[in-house]
C-alpha cells in the first residue's frame, strides 16, 4: 500500500485484530436476539388485553366476521381500536410452534377491538405489524359499515373500502389545521321563499333534527340555500354532511360555502382531488379539525364529528349509486345515518323521486316546498310540440325542429344563450325505417345501424360492418330517418340555420362548466349542461319521446328530472326565458313539466306502484348469473314465507367492445335474472337470506357467477 492510504496517526493501527467469531460471540451476548416480526415467534404478550379482535380485507361473504390475534408485547402501545395493521390470514390449523400459529399471507386489515382473552380455544396467530397508529376506524363508523352492509346482503370489508380511502403515509404525518368556532347564526335569506324555509333553518340552528324533501324553486340559489342549512347547523356546535351528484355540483357549492363561511370551515371530498389531497381532507375531517364536508358519492361515508345534518340534492342522479359492490345508494346510506345519528335530514332537487314521496306519505320527513306564486314567479314558460303540430308542419318535421322552436331560438338569440338538450351524444346514433319506423339492424349481428358524418355509409354499432345497401325487412321501404339524432348532428344543423352564431357542444368527452352571458347556441346531453351566466334565454328539449319510450320503471320520472334540470338554467318567464318541449303533450311527465309540479307527478307515481307492488312500496333484489347457477342458487336460498319469485328471464347478451352496464353480463356469455320481492318490512329478512346463501355459495368454492343487487335501480 502506499503511504497515503495508510492509517493516520493516533488511529487504532496499535489496536490487536479482532477476528470476526469473536465479533459476533460479542453481539450475541450484548443483546437478546428480538423475535422475527410478523411473526414474533418466543415474544412475549401485552400483559393487559393480550387479544386483539380484526377486521381483516377479505369480501367474501362467508369470511364476513372478527377473527382473534395475539398482540406481542412490542405492539401494544400502537395496538389500538381502529388502527390498520396487517396480519397473516389462512395458516393451517397444525402449523403451530412456540405456541403461536405461522403461515399464511400477509393481508391488511383493521383492530378493531382489544381483550383479555379468545372465544377460540386454539392457538392465536400475532399481530404482524401495526401499519400506522392513526385510529382511522371509531365504533360509528364501524356501525354504518355493517348497517350498510347488512342492507345490501355485502360484507364489511367491501363496503370499508368504500369508506375510507386509501392510506398515505405524507398525509398522516402532517398535522391538521386547528377547528375554527362555531360561525354566526345566519339569516334565511333566500329560505324565506318556501313556506316553511325560514323555520328549518331556525332548527337547525336551534340544534334541531328536521327532516325534510326539498323541492327547490328554479334558477341558481339552491347552492346558497345549501350553504346556509350548513352554516346554520355549525351555528349549532355540530357538524353538516352534503352530497352532490358531480365535481361540477360540488365546486358549485364549495364557493358558496366559501363565500359565506371563508375558508377552512368545510372539506371537500372527491374523487378527483387525488390520493393524497383526498386523504388529508378526511383525516381533517375524521380528527375533527373541519366540521362540514362537501363532496361526491364517497362522502357520505365521512366521518363527520358530532353529525347534525346529512344533506343530499338530486337524489335520482344515477351517479349516486355505487357501481361497486355492495352497490350501495347514496340517498339510503344517509338515511341510515340520520336514524343512527338521531340528526337532520335534508332530501332537495329541482325534481322528485318516489323515493323522496314516500318519505313524506309515510311522515317521515316533511314537505319543504313553494307556493304556487312563487313557483310561478321563478320559472320559464314552458310550451310542448306534440306529433300532431309536427304533422301539420311537414318541413320542420323532416328537419326534426318545428316551427315554435325555431322561433324560440331566433328570439332567444337576441337576449342571450340559447340551450338545446339532446338525449344522445355523437351524430346519427339510430336510424329506423322512414315509413314504418322499424329499427335499422344489421344484417350479420342484427346490431344497431348508426349515422356516420354526413355523406359516410351506415355502421353497425356493435360489429362495425358498413350497411351501403340496406331495405327494411317490414315494409321493403329504402328510406331512413334518424330515430335519436346525436348532439354533434344537431349541432351541425344549428349552425347552417344559424351561420352567425357560434355553437358549442357539451357531453362525455368535453363538458363545459360555464358559458357567457353573450348570444350562442349551447347544444348538450342530459346532465352535462353548462351554467350560463345570467341564465339561458330559451331552450329546446328534443326527442322527448326517445327519454320516455326507454322500456324501465323510471323512464317518465327520469324524463321528467332531466327536463326540470335544464328548464331550472333558464331565466323567469318575466325576463323572457321559454322552454320547448319536443313531446306528446297529453303525457304525464309532460304535463308535470307544463305545470312545474314534479311533486305531484311522483305521488301518482307512489300510488300506482303502490297497487302493482313495485319499489319502493315493495322491496326487491334482482339474482342474475348463467340459467344453471341461477336455477341453483333459488334452490337452495331460504326465502321469507312472503317472498315472491318474478322470472328468471333472458337478460340481452353484451356485445364485444360495448360498455357494460351493472348488473349486465359478461360480452358474449348467456345470463338469466329472476327478481325476488317482498311486501314492506321484510326488507331485512330478504337481504339476510340472499346473503346467507351466497356465503354458503362461496364457502363451497363455487367457481359460477351469481349476482345480488339489493333495490337495483334499473330493473325494466
Amino acid at each position: 500500500m502506499s503511504g497515503e492510504n495508510g492509517p493516520a496517526e493516533g488511529g487504532a493501527q496499535d489496536a490487536p485484530p479482532e477476528q470476526l467469531a469473536l465479533i459476533r460471540e460479542t453481539v450475541r451476548k450484548a443483546k437478546t436476539p428480538r423475535a422475527k416480526p410478523r411473526t414474533w415467534r418466543g415474544a412475549a404478550l401485552a400483559r393487559e388485553l393480550p387479544v386483539a379482535r380484526v377486521l381483516v380485507d377479505k369480501g367474501v361473504l362467508h369470511l364476513d366476521r372478527y377473527f382473534d390475534y395475539a398482540v406481542p408485547e412490542e405492539l401494544d402501545a400502537e395496538a389500538q381500536p381502529g388502527v390498520r395493521v396487517r396480519v397473516r390470514f389462512g395458516a393451517g390449523r397444525h402449523r403451530v410452534r412456540d405456541g403461536r400459529r405461522e403461515g399464511g399471507g400477509l393481508i391488511d386489515g383493521f383492530l378493531v377491538q382489544r381483550l383479555a382473552e379468545s372465544d377460540y380455544a386454539g392457538p392465536l396467530a400475532a399481530l404482524a405489524q401495526v401499519v400506522s397508529p392513526e385510529r382511522i376506524l371509531d365504533e360509528e363508523l364501524l356501525g354504518l359499515v355493517r348497517a350498510v352492509a347488512d342492507r345490501y346482503a355485502g360484507s364489511v370489508a367491501d363496503v370499508l373500502q368504500l369508506a375510507v380511502p386509501p392510506r398515505s403515509a405524507r398525509a398522516e404525518k402532517r398535522a391538521s389545521p386547528r377547528p375554527l368556532p362555531a360561525p354566526p347564526v345566519p339569516g334565511p335569506e333566500s329560505w324565506a321563499r318556501y313556506e316553511q324555509g325560514a323555520a328549518f333553518v331556525t332548527a337547525l340552528a336551534s340544534g334541531g333534527a328536521p327532516r325534510a324533501v326539498w323541492n327547490a324553486l328554479p334558477g341558481p340559489q339552491w347552492t346558497e340555500e345549501l350553504a346556509r342549512a350548513v352554516a346554520a347547523t355549525l351555528a349549532s356546535g355540530r357538524g353538516a354532511l352534503v352530497v352532490l351528484p358531480d365535481g361540477r355540483a360540488v365546486a358549485r357549492a364549495d364557493a358558496a360555502l366559501t363565500a359565506l363561511l371563508g375558508e377552512g370551515r368545510h372539506a371537500v371530498l372527491t374523487a378527483d382531488a387525488g390520493p393524497e389531497k383526498r386523504y388529508a381532507q378526511w383525516l381533517a375531517v375524521r380528527r375533527g379539525a373541519v366540521r362540514a364536508v362537501v363532496g361526491t358519492r364517497a362522502a357520505m361515508f365521512a366521518p363527520v364529528r358530532d353529525l347534525g345534518l346529512v344533506a343530499l340534492w338530486d337524489d335520482g342522479d344515477d351517479s349516486h349509486s355505487e357501481p361497486h359492490a355492495p352497490q350501495p345508494h347514496a340517498r339510503e346510506v344517509l338515511l341510515l345515518r340520520a336514524a343512527q345519528d338521531r340528526c337532520a335530514f335534508l332530501l332537495g332537487g329541482w325534481s322528485c323521486t318516489v323515493e323522496a314521496a314516500q318519505l313524506v306519505e309515510t311522515g317521515w320527513a316533511r314537505p319543504l316546498i313553494a307556493a304556487r306564486e312563487e313557483v310561478r314567479a321563478a320559472a320559464a314558460l314552458v310550451r310542448t310540440v306534440g306529433d300532431q303540430d309536427l304533422a301539420r308542419d311537414e318541413a320542420a318535421r323532416a328537419a326534426r325542429l318545428p316551427s315554435l322552436a325555431w322561433q324560440a331560438v331566433r328570439d332567444g338569440l337576441r337576449l342571450g344563450p340559447v340551450l338545446v338538450q339532446v338525449p344522445r351524444r355523437g351524430y346519427v346514433p339510430r336510424m329506423a325505417c322512414a315509413a314504418c319506423r322499424t329499427p335499422a339492424r344489421c344484417r350479420h349481428c342484427s346490431g344497431p345501424l348508426e349515422g356516420q358524418e354526413a355523406g359516410a355509409a351506415l355502421r353497425c354499432g356493435w360489429c362495425g360492418r358498413e350497411e351501403g345497401a340496406w331495405h327494411c325487412p317490414e315494409c321493403g321501404a329504402f328510406r331512413l330517418r334518424a330515430q335519436v339524432v346525436g348532439a354533434r348532428r344537431t349541432a351541425e344543423e344549428l349552425g347552417r340555420a344559424f351561420p352567425a352564431v357560434p355553437v358549442r357542444t357539451s357531453g362525455r368527452e368535453h363538458v363545459l362548466d360555464t358559458v357567457s352571458e353573450a348570444p350562442a347556441l349551447v347544444v348538450s346531453t342530459p346532465g352535462a349542461e353548462p351554467v350560463a351566466e345570467g341564465g339561458y334565454a330559451a331552450a329546446l328539449l328534443l326527442d322527448g319521446w326517445a327519454m320516455l319510450g326507454r322500456p324501465d320503471l323510471r323512464a317518465g320520472e327520469d324524463a321528467l328530472r332531466r327536463w326540470l334540470a335544464a328548464a331550472a338554467l333558464v331565466r323567469p318567464q318575466s325576463a323572457g326565458g321559454t322552454v320547448v318541449a319536443v313531446a306528446e303533450p297529453t303525457l304525464r311527465p309532460v304535463q308535470a313539466l307544463v305545470r312545474w309540479d314534479p311533486v305531484g307527478h311522483a305521488v301518482r307515481e307512489l300510488s300506482e306502484r303502490a297497487e302493482l307492488g313495485f319499489p319502493p312500496v315493495s322491496r326487491m333484489a334482482a339474482v342474475a348469473g348463467p340459467p344453471e347457477a341461477v336455477a341453483d342458487f333459488l334452490a337452495a336460498v331460504e326465502l321469507p314465507r312472503e317472498a315472491e319469485v318474478l322470472g328468471p328471464v333472458p337478460l340481452p347478451v353484451t356485445a364485444a367492445g360495448r360498455p357494460r352496464r351493472a348488473g349486465a353480463p359478461p360480452p358474449g356469455e348467456y345470463w338469466e335474472r329472476a327478481l325476488v320481492r317482498v311486501p314492506p318490512g321484510r326488507g331485512a329478512a330478504l337481504a339476510g337470506a340472499l346473503k346467507a346463501a351466497q356465503a354458503a355459495r362461496t364457502a363451497r368454492g363455487s367457481d359460477t357467477v351469481v349476482w345480488v343487487r339489493i333495490d337495483p335501480p334499473d330493473i325494466g
